[in-house]
């Protein structure tokens, strides 16, 4: 039996989401690449176990997650008899739907027929009863927000979930989804939108509509799929996610730009005497507008080794010019 460790809690740091009661820790788990069928039972086991014990309270998931489509919440239902049960309490689980999941014109995107349904069988397949937010996983340019936030708010309302929240969605967008939400008396608790160093979108008025509006932010590929890994600077590794699996990240972003911008970035890491996935982490989390950054991993080492973030000193001024130097392509980084 599964017993977690006592001191948890004592080395996570925890930011409050938006205007909420709900506190993240500062790294959260993703279940998107390695919770299928092409990872063993017993080494997920683990990196749940691992995150856990190391005061990651929040795993997060979504309706096509595998692969194939379904299977990460099948086997987080199987980790739930396993291991979870006696503590769903101290768990903040997250799934979403908006995107290709079965045939027909029933799923996909965000029709109130769609996501009502993918609820009810992402709550099947996860074996629990609710789920602490519900996400609208991308916009939808052919259903009115109405119909959408409407089928989210029905959701939450059912207790289905706890908690309603968008991902994928630019400034406008967002603002009409959190609008229609607070109308509805169910407010957007966070949004999850995709952000690195090597893609900064979410700055250019999202975070500040963000932070108006009192909703949190989590974070995805803060690592750029493993660019800011610098595994990639001396070509493309054999056991590489680009080598295996290349749906999401492609050989393509390796321009010539993308690696002057690692070199020099990783130039400011070596200074600090810290990896450059470190840095590119702590750098995402530097506003207290991101609650947390979503880290996925393959082997429960690299977990423990993300968490080296929260003893490293911030950055300095000094530091952060130097980034956006780097980022800039000037010589001054």
């Amino acid at each position: 039996m599964y017993i977690p460790s006592e001191n948890r809690y004592q080395a996570m740091r925890y930011r409050r989401c938006g205007n909420s009661g709900v506190m993240l820790p500062l790294l959260s788990l993703g279940l998107w690449h390695n919770f299928g069928d092409i990872t063993p039972f017993s080494v997920q086991q683990a990196l749940l176990r691992t995150a856990f014990d190391s005061g990651i309270t929040h795993f997060d998931l979504a309706n096509n997650y595998g692969p194939p489509y379904g299977e990460a919440e099948r086997n987080f239902g199987r980790h739930m008899d396993a291991d979870w049960r006696p503590h769903r309490d101290e768990l903040f689980i997250s799934t979403k739907a908006g995107y290709d999941m079965w045939p027909g014109p029933y799923g996909n995107w965000g029709s109130r027929k769609y996501l009502i349904a993918s609820i009810d069988q992402s709550l099947k397949r996860m074996k629990v009863d609710y789920v602490d937010v519900f996400y609208h996983h991308r916009p939808d340019p052919n259903t009115p927000i109405e119909e959408t936030m409407g089928a989210l708010d029905q959701i939450v309302r059912s207790g289905k979930a706890l908690y309603a929240g968008i991902s994928n969605y630019r400034p406008e967008q967002a603002k009409a989804a959190i609008a229609e939400l607070k109308r509805l008396g169910t407010p957007c608790l966070i949004h999850q939108p995709r952000y690195s160093m090597l893609d900064r979108w979410i700055e250019n008025g999202l975070t500040d509509m963000l932070k108006k509006e009192g909703v949190g932010c989590i974070v995805f590929q803060p690592l750029a799929g493993g660019l800011l890994t610098g595994k990639y600077l001396e070509g493309i590794p054999a056991d590489s996610r680009m080598a295996r699996d290349g749906r999401y990240l492609k050989p393509d972003s390796l321009t010539e730009e993308n690696l002057g911008k690692i070199r020099a970035l990783k130039a400011v890491a070596d200074a600090r005497g810290q990896k450059l996935h470190h840095l590119a982490l702590q750098w995402a989390l530097r506003d207290e507008a991101v609650t947390s950054a979503l880290i996925g991993a393959s082997r429960p080492e690299q977990i423990i080794d993300n968490l080296e973030i929260l003893n490293a000193p911030p950055l300095t001024d000094r530091e952060l010019n130097q980034i956006e130097s780097a980022l800039a392509g000037s010589s001054e980084a």
